[in-house]
């Protein structure tokens, strides 16, 4: 059996710079990885198969089926296997799960079925599977160019605390594509605000929270009915700054003081809502 961990991460930057003629998006964008994850087991055995502990993604649709299918085509390899997936990071929360999975099984399955890819290689699959799934080859801090699927690794974010809160509204299964579709050439941005993170890391000093930027927070708001009232709670409970999560509609903070982080976390705990507290991850 061979186990690796998919970690969750957030955008220290999104830019969306405009929609290109193949009708994605051109974006900009730092990722950085945090110690939120699902665990992922794989045995050999004849074809391919699925088991995971949260039913609704037990289904062909699965991204990590999909990167096994992916490889097996792209090598004409006829090895198969057993994928057991234990969810930690939430569904359709704007943290990359998914495409993390994807990015796990790739590498998981190389390795399994001795296929002796190298990443860049890897990197090629990934992005047929997800455009996020290419950072998670990578993890720690990277810029995301392209659809996201382009990355170039940074020096890590000095180490912080992040607390996430997943509010209980309703989402929609298409969630990104409506995100996008409320985008207008008034809310793009430039890259100046992901050049700039690309600047304070090489640095290696202090990152302030106003560094931190997310074109979708324009929209979110209209795209997700109750979002600000939880936005407002979250800032109304001491968080210094809150920002969207990739697509969300899950927030985060930042703190570099674990007891503040703690705080946050008891106060929005005790209301029952979905928190966690975690840390950013220099390295995979």
């Amino acid at each position: 059996m061979l186990t690796l961990f998919a970690y969750a991460k957030i955008n220290l930057t999104l830019e969306v710079l405009g929609r290109r003629a193949d009708g994605y998006h051109e974006l900009m964008t730092v990722f950085q990885t945090i110690d939120l994850k699902d665990t992922l087991s794989f045995v050999a055995q004849r074809g391919i198969s699925l088991e995971c502990d949260y039913p609704g993604l037990n289904s062909p649709h699965n991204l990590a089926l999909k990167a096994a299918g992916v490889l097996q085509e792209a090598t004409g390899c006829s090895k198969g296997a057993r994928i057991s997936i234990k969810k930690g990071i939430p569904l359709a929360a704007g943290l990359g799960g998914g495409a993390s999975d994807t990015a796990a099984t790739l590498q998981a399955l190389n390795e399994l079925w001795q296929l002796s890819l190298s990443r860049e290689q890897l990197l090629q699959l990934a992005a047929k599977v997800s455009s996020d799934a290419a950072f998670f080859l990578y993890g720690g801090t990277a810029l995301g160019e392209g659809r996201g699927e382009r990355i170039t690794p940074l020096p890590p974010f000095p180490p912080s605390w992040v607390v996430l809160l997943k509010p209980p509204i309703n989402v929609p299964d298409n969630k990104t594509e409506r995100l996008y579709a409320s985008l207008n050439p008034s809310h793009f941005a430039s890259g100046q605000f992901s050049k700039s993170m690309v600047e304070l890391l090489h640095r290696r000093g202090e990152v302030p929270s106003s560094s931190l930027f997310n074109t979708f927070e324009q929209v979110a708001f209209a795209a997700f009915p109750g979002l600000e009232e939880y936005w407002q709670r979250f800032l109304d409970l001491g968080a210094d700054n809150v920002h969207l999560a990739g697509s969300g509609p899950t927030l985060f903070t930042l703190t570099r003081d674990r007891s503040h982080g703690e705080e946050l976390y008891r106060s929005l705990s005790r209301k029952g809502l979905e928190v966690y507290l975690v840390q950013t991850v220099a390295e995979l």
